[in-house]
């Protein structure tokens, strides 16, 4: 986690409802050493796209703000992001 808030990388929650990785009890960790998330649906198939949801509820339960969330920020926030990745590149 302290590698991933250092370098700017996300931490992947897994929302396959067999899966549901990062345990949503370390996402408090997470969020005070500075990390960001993804929600991957981890889909194999079109149907499984749906799996979003359960990853959705996992951040929710583990009180990540849509504002950490990769693929839930405003845009203007996801380009400053991804500037500052490019730069620290």
């Amino acid at each position: 986690l302290k590698a991933c808030a250092k370098h700017g990388v996300a931490v992947e929650i897994n929302a396959h409802p067999w899966r549901l990785d990062l345990d949503w009890r370390w996402h408090q960790k997470a969020l005070d050493q500075g990390c960001i998330f993804s929600i991957n649906p981890d889909a194999h198939s079109i149907r499984e796209l749906d799996h979003v949801h359960w990853g959705v509820e996992m951040a929710r339960k583990g009180g990540v703000p849509a504002k950490r969330v990769l693929n839930a920020m405003r845009l203007p926030a996801l380009l400053a992001h991804l500037a500052r990745r490019r730069q620290a590149s």
